[in-house]
């Protein structure tokens, strides 16, 4: 982590609060990283605080009077409780913290726009035909700009008129102390893995985060009007390995001291490097085959290894065992004669999914991402969001719902024969 006297230095390098990396893609979007919207936004201490805190409450405002208040430069939010009423929550500046808003919007107040991640699209436009889900201004992040830079999530983000609204629909109640909260149409779902996000982790529990940031227990469906129960003794303060869920899709929070011990990129090439080196072969063809480099991790090459998913046996490319009245993906190993689909293999670039270090020797299934053994067993039994009220394990890098009785297998290679 970062020295105590990095504050006197600011020719150093600035202050490292996390990384949010959006799930399902494999180290950038399909068609390239582009300014706001990319797959991994790093969250630094900015030059200056932009923090905001609850101040002035106003409440029994009339809808004119609420205009009034939020028409001020500063930022607010408004509690809709009839035509006739809404409370106004007045903020104002904190010089101890930075906020970062997540969102679909693209307008300025966003830093990091999110959109729709569709399982294994492979460039933008194989998203934009589906209706998104999520909010335009979806959650916030507050930091502390002081060490440990703790980060708070919160449920919904301030626009471009720094206010944020819940309707009548939205559900909103006063608290026991006399204080407005409320929850987002379809929600912001949080889940904090036991063990931190290392080889030891276990899934945690989801929770739905408010717009004030205290936890409750999931509502029965998405956006249904009744919250869930409140969860004293959680909190909103995201840990290393956080899943953060916006309704269409699903960011993970690394710290900075978890990123330091998690695989680099140089390294994830060098096992690359290793496993090529080792020439593993084709044990039908006897050519060698070679993982692509990280570049070209689209295009299927021609060295590219082959999975049968059944057994594990790693083949090249072939005809063998292709029979027609056969459904066209399952296929016959020639080794061990177990019939599945018959898939090409990738490796896993996203470096920040990797819970170790360790050699890249198993696969998610159907997808065939290969990554170490216990990044594969972690993801497996980790339950995400999907539409409105389901949850199913998926590989980090693609999206794709896990199939199979793990949802990963162990590769078997074959070595050269000289």
């Amino acid at each position: 982590m970062f020295s105590p006297d990095q504050e006197n230095h600011p020719s150093k390098a600035p202050v490292k609060y996390g990384e949010l990396i959006v799930l399902g893609y494999n180290g950038s979007l399909p068609n390239g990283d582009r300014g706001r919207r990319k797959s991994r936004f790093a969250l630094f201490k900015r030059t200056k605080a932009n923090g905001v805190k609850p101040s002035t409450v106003h409440i029994a405002c009339t809808p004119q009077a609420a205009k009034a208040i939020s028409n001020k430069d500063q930022h607010s939010i408004s509690y809709t409780l009839s035509r006739a009423q809404t409370v106004v929550v007045e903020y104002t500046h904190d010089s101890n913290t930075d906020m970062f808003q997540i969102g679909r919007s693209t307008e300025s107040p966003i830093d990091f726009v999110v959109t729709d991640t569709v399982p294994g699209s492979q460039s933008n436009s194989d998203t934009q035909s589906v209706q998104s889900t999520i909010s335009r201004f979806a959650c916030r992040i507050i930091c502390e700009r002081n060490p440990p830079f703790t980060a708070r999530i919160y449920a919904a983000g301030f626009d471009s008129s720094k206010n944020i609204f819940l309707g009548e629909k939205a559900a909103k109640w006063k608290t026991s102390d006399g204080q407005m909260d409320g929850l987002t149409t379809n929600g912001v779902l949080v889940m904090h893995p036991r063990n931190g996000f290392t080889e030891d982790s276990k899934p945690g529990v989801w929770r739905e985060i408010s717009v004030c940031g205290n936890v409750f227990s999931l509502r029965e469906t998405r956006s249904a009007q009744q919250r869930g129960k409140m969860v004293e003794n959680e909190t909103n303060q995201l840990q290393d390995g956080s899943l953060i869920d916006l309704c269409g899709a699903t960011l993970l929070w690394r710290t900075a001291e978890g990123l330091s011990r998690t695989p680099t990129v140089k390294h994830l090439e060098a096992l690359r490097q290793e496993i090529n080196a080792a020439r593993p072969q084709c044990p039908v063809g006897f050519n060698t085959l070679a993982f692509p480099s990280m570049k070209r991790k689209d295009v299927v090459d021609e060295k590219q290894p082959w999975v049968y998913l059944n057994c594990g046996h790693v083949h090249g490319y072939h005809n063998w065992g292709n029979k027609e009245e056969r459904d066209g993906k399952d296929r016959e190993c020639p080794m061990c004669r177990s019939v599945g689909p018959y898939v090409p293999l990738w490796l896993g670039c996203e470096a920040g999914f990797y819970v170790d270090a360790g050699p890249p020797t198993h696969a998610f299934s159907p997808c065939g991402h290969v990554c170490s053994e216990k990044t594969t067993a972690y993801w497996s039994q980790i339950p995400l969001p999907h539409g409105t009220h389901t949850f199913h394990a998926a590989c980090p890098f693609c999206a794709h719902q896990l199939a199979g009785e793990q949802g990963y297998i162990r590769l078997i290679f074959q070595g050269p024969l000289d």
